[in-house]
């Protein structure tokens, strides 16, 4: 069994500390997920107070996540920024010299920061805390328009709901993507958004329901084996490319071709995990084109071959099993 520890110190945000209980803290054994080892621990147990008031009892010290599998940093208030407890501080710099996973949410990368573990990545957090941090920690690349960053083992995410995708992407990455979208529908949220997507988007809603993209974004999830260019997608939304691609980026916060790249490489791990098929089959089912273009897009963004994957995540029982190749 995996093991969890979330670090929580005073002045916690409530919703962001939620966000990891939710993710790596509730047993789902009843839809066939692995159940984590999770604990909730703090440098000196007891009474730890959120940054609204009330206080949660926490009852383990630092011990567990001396050792976890995956160490979740919670929030820390402004006036905690630059300061580290030197037990938390340890903690962290060993997670990173085991190469445990370490996931900050929100202005939990401060604490990250001050442990010194983000010198020379890239990084980020909340849109409103970036200009902050990139002042106070030159030595980080702090990207401050996206939902998230992992860099090695390292993730670190932006506020609120974006806590919530990274740890998303951190399971889709240890109990596969299968097992995750079931997690993901549980919490009735969208199972995947990337990480590159921006923080907020200037016009959160269509000017108009029949203006939606969305029509045009579920054809081109159905059609992922076809060649979907930027024109082609313009014409189903009567529009033209540039304006296409304008409205695109403004409703989903990143490119059609950035968005499409992903889709592709989210129904690659589906079917490596749900089928028997070859690769050159998978590969043309998700518009890749050639086996060796899906090798070379899957190790990209996911650091592990598709032949790796499946040995890793490939289910028991496939629903759509097929040993054609």
């Amino acid at each position: 069994m995996r093991t969890v520890a979330c670090i929580v110190q005073e002045g916690f945000a409530p919703f962001e500390f939620g966000v990891a209980c939710e993710a790596f803290g509730l047993d789902r054994s009843d839809d066939g997920i692995e159940s984590f080892d999770f604990r909730i621990v703090t440098p000196d147990p007891g009474p730890v107070t959120s940054n609204l008031g009330f206080s949660i009892n926490v009852a383990d010290d630092l011990s567990f996540a001396e050792t976890a599998d995956i160490v979740v940093v919670s929030t820390q208030p402004r006036s905690a920024w630059g300061r580290i407890d030197t037990r938390v501080a340890a903690v962290i710099r060993s997670a990173v010299e085991r190469d445990a996973w370490l996931l900050s949410v929100c202005s939990g990368a401060f604490v990250l920061a001050a442990a010194g573990v983000l010198d020379g990545r890239r990084a980020t957090t909340h849109w409103m805390y970036s200009d902050a941090m990139a002042r106070m920690y030159p030595r980080i690349d702090v990207d401050p328009d996206v939902l998230y960053v992992q860099d090695g083992h390292i993730i670190t995410s932006a506020g609120t709901a974006a806590g919530l995708d990274a740890c998303l992407h951190l399971l889709r990455q240890e109990l596969g993507a299968e097992a995750t979208n079931r997690i993901a529908r549980r919490m009735v949220v969208a199972p995947q958004r990337d990480g590159g997507q921006a923080q907020f988007i200037d016009r959160p809603l269509p000017e108009s329901a029949g203006l939606s993209l969305a029509p045009v974004a579920d054809w081109a999830l159905e059609n992922l084996d076809r060649e979907l260019t930027v024109e082609l997608l313009a014409a189903r939304a009567h529009m033209s490319p540039r304006t296409f691609a304008r409205r695109f980026k403004a409703d989903y916060g990143t490119t059609p071709a950035a968005w499409l790249a992903r889709q592709r490489i989210i129904q690659a791990q589906r079917l490596l995990e749900r089928t028997e098929w070859g690769l050159d089959r998978i590969a043309d089912e998700c518009g890749f084109g050639s086996a060796a273009v899906l090798r070379q897009n899957f190790a990209r963004v996911l650091g592990i071959t598709p032949t790796a994957y499946r040995a890793r995540f490939a289910c028991s029982t496939a629903p759509m099993a097929d040993t054609a190749a």
